[in-house]
């Protein structure tokens, strides 16, 4: 199994690191021949218009549309991959750029600034034991469509869901040690 990491910016790295030690070969995907090979996704954080655009000018923005619906594709998108996936942005500018694959309405920076970054404890469902949340410029889920499963909220609203193969945080779960995320999404990779 070849799981992509999304390469146009953002956290490509710790991604394409995490997926290495889940035991599957991660790959970086720049061009829709690199695409065509993988089985899952990753579409990392970083800043959601920038992401939005310079796929849209690589020609990769339809591909992933296209093998997503046709469930050839399973997609993961943390924090910025999550603005990326949604069907509506409360808060985007003029014309962003989306996919419009997972039926969610996100708030973009729903936790302020880059200084106002934080680390908490996080109940993930279905995972033994909490898991450490990276929020920097954190979007927030304001409302799920028909079948979108929450996976994990705070008080200030969904921060993890999941419908069928696509799967979003708004957390970075390629800043800490713990591969659980990764390894979650590798199983739903299996299934494609």
């Amino acid at each position: 199994m070849k799981i992509g990491v999304l390469s146009v910016q953002g956290a490509v790295s710790e991604h394409l690191g995490h997926l290495n030690k889940c035991g599957v070969e991660a790959v970086a995907v720049k061009n829709i021949a690199t695409l065509d090979e993988v089985s899952g996704l990753v579409i990392p954080g970083g800043e959601s218009t920038t992401i939005g655009k310079l796929i849209e000018i690589f020609g990769l923005a339809e591909s992933i549309k296209k093998r997503s619906l046709e469930g050839s594709l399973a997609i993961f998108g943390t924090c910025a991959g999550m603005v990326l996936m949604a069907r509506e942005i409360s808060d985007g500018t003029n014309n962003q750029p989306i996919l419009g694959l997972l039926d969610i309405k996100v708030k973009r920076n729903a936790f302020g600034r880059q200084r106002e970054s934080f680390e908490t404890e996080i109940e993930f469902d279905s995972f033994a034991y909490p898991l450490i949340g990276v929020f920097i410029r954190a979007p927030i889920i304001e409302k799920t469509g028909d079948g979108v499963e929450v996976l994990a909220k705070m008080p200030e609203g969904i921060i993890a869901a999941q419908k069928g193969n696509l799967l979003t945080t708004s957390f970075h779960p390629e800043l800490t040690d713990d591969l659980r995320v990764h390894q979650y999404f590798a199983e739903i990779c299996k299934a494609v």
